[in-house]
């Protein structure tokens, strides 16, 4: 007989059912499944950019199991359970937003997250950075770095100045690969990407997300070339790159040609 699955105790006791019956649950520990939780994160973040509210609902799910099945292995090794981290997180929304719970009056959601970095500084925490995640994605923590660093105060105050430092840190690459030492190319290379990340902020641009559009692009266009070739029975080891550059402009038409129907 299959168990309720309506409540959320009812979906609790399920999880806990696993931790018992099931081996590969059972055998399961933060660290092993850790990987899992980020790549449904990321599975979470295609639902919304596709709109998809099916599929959103279907990977929040998996974010609340996760998350519950961490409080039931915390709670089995006596760490904590999940009313422990339910009313944590629960005073620490009402801590960080006293404009809300408290007397505390606020103008903009800018100074709304001045005061939350403030907060946070005031809770222990010795430097701005601090439980920022090593794992993030390179382009999105630079941004999350710069961002933090602008909440007080310690930001360029031009896009113009801005774009002087990428230009600076272009002339500073170019220099270092006339040298010998990769790591210069490296160091001034990762200072020029910094520099463009914090462009992108002043211009409105999510960094992150412009480079995986452009990677999807690039894969769409890429893909167009592989079937032109594919449907006249070739390789690329058939074609020389005069003729895929050809391919490539083609796909480029096309995409134009369905924007400007739309």
């Amino acid at each position: 007989m299959n168990p309720p699955t309506e409540t959320f105790e009812d979906f609790f006791a399920i999880v806990r059912r696993l931790r018992v019956d099931c081996p590969w649950d059972r055998e399961q520990t933060h660290a092993s499944i850790a990987p899992l939780l980020v790549e449904e994160a990321y599975e979470v973040k295609e639902s919304i950019e596709d709109e998809n509210d099916d599929e959103l609902k279907k990977e929040l799910g998996d974010i609340l199991l996760h998350a519950v099945m961490h409080s039931v292995i915390a709670e089995e090794r006596g760490a904590f359970n999940f009313n422990d981290v339910v009313q944590q997180i629960s005073r620490k929304l009402v801590h960080r937003h006293p404009h809300v719970f408290g007397d505390e009056n606020v103008r903009s959601a800018e100074e709304v997250s001045q005061n939350w970095e403030q907060l946070k500084m005031k809770e222990g925490r010795t430097s701005l950075f601090d439980n920022m995640p090593r794992a993030l994605p390179a382009l999105q923590r630079a941004d999350r770095v710069q961002e933090k660093a602008s909440k007080v105060g310690f930001d360029w105050e031009e896009p113009e100045d801005v774009w002087a430092k990428v230009e600076e840190e272009i002339a500073e690459l170019r220099e270092a690969e006339q040298g010998e030492r990769k790591e210069d190319v490296e160091e001034e290379f990762g200072d020029l990407l910094f520099a463009l990340v914090n462009y992108a902020r002043f211009i409105g641009v999510a960094p992150e997300e412009s480079l995986q559009r452009t990677t999807n692009k690039f894969i769409r266009r890429f893909q167009h070339i592989e079937a032109r070739l594919a449907g006249s029975g070739r390789t690329f080891k058939d074609a020389d790159l005069e003729e895929m550059e050809q391919y490539w402009n083609e796909a480029k038409q096309l995409e134009r040609g369905r924007l400007g129907s739309e």
